[in-house]
């Protein structure tokens, strides 16, 4: 726990699955949270997910043995945003992936906050500029887009604006660093960001793979979770292409970058027609949607233990 978190407050606006996970991240760092959701009912049932996460990470010794209880009565459960908001040092805004949403929910927080607490959003993909440029307080509206599940993987995608100030930035990345995230900030906003966009590439060749009839959709995971994502757990692409020539990267790609330019001079695919195809079916056969919340559970414990052994070496 962080001892300079105590006593600080940050108020949690979307109370879904990513607003459930930023919770248990602040809580484990020693913030206090407001949660808000517009929907009833909501608010409530995601302390139960609160709750239920905190357990498993005391459990893994990833987080103190304090208390659960010592954790949820650091969680206040706010009627509005204006009740949410008071006295908080930092706003994280986890509604709908909608753009008229986060219009909506950021120009309400902008009201009833001071001009000097930043306005983040776990959006995946929206800009700040689309959403909140016309605001009064945009200057401290940005992204910080996490990666799920939130509360277990470090990454946190930092996108400021042209219009968001240096030290909107700069106090964002250190509350995020005080959480124990990873902030990766870029320098200038682009659609998806970096995350996405990177897995959007994969996800293309993937599709098309199973379009051309080249292999299953279980071979492809397979392909990744044996294969490239053994080494990118714990190096990039660009430190493992490093290695992966005597002469470093500039050998790499002296080696290789004909044979990848010639792979994609042609790609056009509608991922939904591969749907359509069979790929629905066959990912329906190897993972029952009625056994997901098994299936979440048993990627949160892989995810953990991982994070447990990258801690130890």
């Amino acid at each position: 726990m962080k001892d300079n978190n105590k006593k600080k407050k940050v108020a949690l606006i979307g109370c879904g699955l990513i607003g459930q996970s930023w919770a248990v991240s602040f809580l484990s760092a020693g913030f206090s949270v407001s949660l808000f959701d517009p929907t009833e009912g909501v608010t409530e049932a995601a302390k139960e997910k609160i709750t239920a996460k905190l357990s498993d990470l005391q459990n893994h010794g990833l987080i103190s043995k304090r208390k659960i209880s010592d954790y949820l009565s650091q969680i206040y459960l706010a009627p509005s945003i204006s009740k949410a908001v008071e006295d908080c040092v930092y706003v994280q805004e986890s509604g709908p992936e909608n753009l008229d949403i986060k219009k909506e929910l950021t120009q309400k927080i902008d009201k009833a906050t001071s001009d000097n607490i930043p306005i983040a959003s776990s959006t995946s993909g929206i800009p700040t500029s689309l959403y909140a440029n016309e605001l009064d307080g945009n200057y401290r509206c940005i992204v910080a887009h996490p990666i799920n599940p939130p509360h277990l993987i470090p990454a946190v995608e930092i996108v400021p604006a042209p219009f968001t100030s240096q030290s909107t930035t700069q106090t964002v990345k250190e509350i995020i660093s005080s959480i124990g995230k990873e902030p990766l900030e870029l320098k200038k906003e682009i659609p998806g960001f970096v995350v996405n966009r990177l897995q959007g590439a994969l996800l293309i060749e993937a599709f098309n793979l199973v379009k051309e009839e080249i292999c299953s959709a279980k071979e492809i995971d397979k392909a990744i979770s044996d294969g490239l994502g053994l080494r990118w757990s714990f190096m990039g692409p660009f430190q493992t292409i490093h290695l992966n020539a005597p002469e470093g990267i500039a050998g790499y790609v002296n080696r290789y970058e004909k044979m990848y330019q010639g792979m994609f001079e042609n790609l056009d695919i509608e991922w939904s027609s591969v749907i359509k195809l069979g790929l629905e079916q066959e990912l329906l056969k190897l993972y029952d949607l009625g056994e997901r919340e098994k299936y979440e559970k048993d990627r949160d414990n892989r995810l953990t233990k991982l994070i447990l052994h990258k801690t130890k070496t």
